[in-house]
Order: C-alpha cells, then structure tokens, then sequence
C-alpha cells in the first residue's frame, strides 16, 4: 500500500518536515509493510524553499546580499533535486522579518538583495526558477531587484534614483541597456496567491504599504510614485502594469517579473505541487494525508490541504485531513472536500499538550486515524 504523507507545517508549532515524519510514523505503526512517501509542503510562502528541498532531496546555498535597509544580511536559496531548478523567497533577502518593526519603511526598503540572490544562481548555472513573493517588506516595484541585475532607474539628469518606493516619483528613464542577458535563457515561476493590482485602492501601497510601515500619507505617495513608475514601465516593455493582477505583490516585484522577466504567474500551492514531484506519487498511491496548524474557511481559499485535496480528486485518490485543530464552524464546508477530517485537539489531547509535544500527538492521532480508515476500507 502506497500512501503519501503531504502536510504544510503546524505553524507555531512543528515544520512541514517534522509533520511528515510524525505521519508516517503514525502510519507505520498500523501498516508496518506500507511505503510511506514524505512530501512536506507549502503555499508558496514561508516555508516554501526548505519544504521543496526536503521533499526532493536537494540543499540550500547561503550568500551574503543586501538587505531590505542596506546591510549585509545572509539569505539562502534552494537548489532542487533534479540539481536545476533554484528556489528563491523574496522575504529571505527583502522580507520583514529582517527589520525591527520600529525600523520598516517601504520608502527606503529596497529588493537589492533579492536580485543578488537571483545574480548568484545565473552564476552557479540555473536557469529554472520558483520565485515566491511573500512577507516582502518593500514596496520598490521591484526596483533593487532589477537594478542588482544590471538595470538602470535614472531621474531627469541621468542620475540614480535612490532605492527603495519613495525616490520612484524623480524617475525619468529606465535603460535597460545593460540589464543581465542569461534572465531571457530562462524560466520563472512565480508563486503567489496575491492578485492585486499595482495601483489604486486595491494596490501595492493600499493593501500592503501599513503592515510594511506606511503611514497613511506615505500610502498615498508611494501609489503616486508606483503609477508614475508604471508609465515609465509601460514607456519601455509595453505592458500597463497599472491594473494587472498580480502586480502588486510583494511591493510591485511582481509587476517587475511580469515585465521584464520570462515569467508566468501561478497559485502559490499550485507551483509547489508540482516542483514536489506530488504529481508522480499521486497517480499510483492509494491513500493521502494532508494537514496544517489550523484548518477553517480560509482553508478553502488555496492553502496546501485544499490544493492537495483538489490534485487528488483528480486521480479519484481518498484524502485524509489531520489537522491540529478544526474551526467547527468550518466543518461541514471541509467535509465536502476531503474523504475524512479529524482534528489531533480533542477531548483527549489539550491545545496546550498539542503545542508541547506536537510530534508525538501528531503521530498518535495519525495512528487512530489509519486504523478506522483500515476497518472501514
């Protein structure tokens, strides 16, 4: 019997990887004589790069770049195990979590090293690329990005506009004269559940700019400077940035990926799948497991089980969802999805004990689960 082990982590509590394990140990105890295959997953957010490792045997290159601020930062990006595919997340390099929430200002921060990041792996041979664009603290356009790999955003005089979203407004031409070659040789895939637009009520700056810093003043001078750098763009590539969906992510880097890069723009579950190699496993295994921290409505709205659940119904293959907790209320909407739900907190196992010990709950509920499913199969 051939069952597959495809959980996102237990945000707060245990990584995808860990989740996995703890299933397949669940699933052993009951079925000692089954092959169990790991896939630990994600959304195309955080996460993404390590779990994509993981699942296809793969390692991850450390590089000193820029930061979203200016100083040196260590980033890492993955390298899949077919040994060709790179996988970058723009927050290792450009993301919040690199700043102090008294320091965020998407007027100064910059995709610098994000673009490094990308320029290193053109140097190490890559040429496939899985870009995810969240938790990005910039609201550039994508400028550093572009700049670090050889474009140039000058103003009236021919100098340099300064990085970052707040000097977009002095920018008078883009020269792209010298911006790196081997970009077209290549294919990016970007992940990215965001389908914002890149300016206006729904844009970049609207949606995003406060959690990156913004004060509402600062808000209404970065989409000016975003739509004045749009024109431009539009001026030079040919495509009006202005309201394509999609654009807005992460600050308008992925406008810039749209514009400048051979890219195509996916759901963040959707692209992670299929770098996984899930669609291999899936059309020949007989049982699937799926989970995360917390399963509810937004479940639904494209996070890892639902993208599971939604492959595999395509192949007819059961799903099992085992989750840390279920929303009640969410219930009966995720039963009509997934063959069973069941919930590792219940009358036996505490929210707390759950955050304490979460593999070895993780396992055990796995365990129970796997032997109903067995009476009943």
């Amino acid at each position: 019997m051939k069952i597959i082990a495809a959980p996102d982590s237990f945000k707060g509590s245990i990584s995808a990887q860990a989740a996995a394990r703890a299933m397949k140990s669940g699933i052993l105890d009951v079925l000692p004589d089954a092959q169990v295959v790991e896939l630990p997953l994600a959304d195309g957010g955080e996460g993404t790069t390590n779990n994509l490792v993981a699942a296809t045997g793969g390692h991850i290159t450390h590089q000193q770049v820029t930061g979203p601020l200016g100083r040196s930062v260590k980033a890492g990006y993955g390298i899949l195990g077919d040994g060709k595919t790179c996988v970058i997340e723009i927050a290792e390099a450009s993301g919040l979590p690199l700043i102090r929430s008294i320091d965020r200002n998407p007027e100064i921060a910059s995709t610098e090293g994000t673009g490094e990041l990308i320029r290193h792996a053109l140097d190490a041979g890559m040429r496939e690329f899985i870009i995810g664009l969240g938790g990005s603290a910039t609201n550039d356009g994508g400028t550093g990005m572009l700049r670090a790999l050889g474009m140039k955003f000058l103003d009236a005089q021919g100098a340099p506009v300064k990085p970052g979203g707040g000097d977009l407004r002095r920018l008078a031409e883009i020269d792209a004269s010298e911006f790196d070659a081997r970009i077209q040789e290549c294919r990016f895939l970007i992940a990215s559940d965001v389908d914002n637009p890149l300016v206006g009520p729904n844009g970049a700056s609207n949606v995003f700019g406060p959690q990156k810093g913004a004060t509402e003043e600062m808000v209404e001078r970065l989409d000016d400077n975003l739509r004045h750098y749009a024109d431009a763009v539009e001026r030079v590539a040919g495509i009006a940035l202005h309201d394509y969906p999609g654009a807005g992510a992460a600050g308008g880097a992925g406008g810039a990926f749209l514009a400048f890069f051979p890219a195509q723009m996916r759901r963040g579950i959707d692209v992670v799948l299929e770098a996984s190699g899930f669609l291999e496993h899936v059309e020949n295994c007989d049982l699937v497991l799926t989970g995360e921290g917390k399963s509810d409505l937004q479940t639904l709205s494209g996070k890892t089980p639902y993208g599971v659940a939604e492959l595999a119904a395509r192949y007819k293959k059961p799903v099992l969802l085992v989750s840390g907790m279920i929303a009640s209320d969410s219930r009966y909407a995720l039963e009509e999805h997934f063959t069973e739900v069941h919930a590792v907190v219940g009358e036996s196992v505490s929210q707390k004990q759950s955050f304490l010990h979460p593999e070895k709950y993780l396992r055990q509920k796995t365990k129970q689960v796997i032997a109903a499913y067995q009476k009943i199969n």
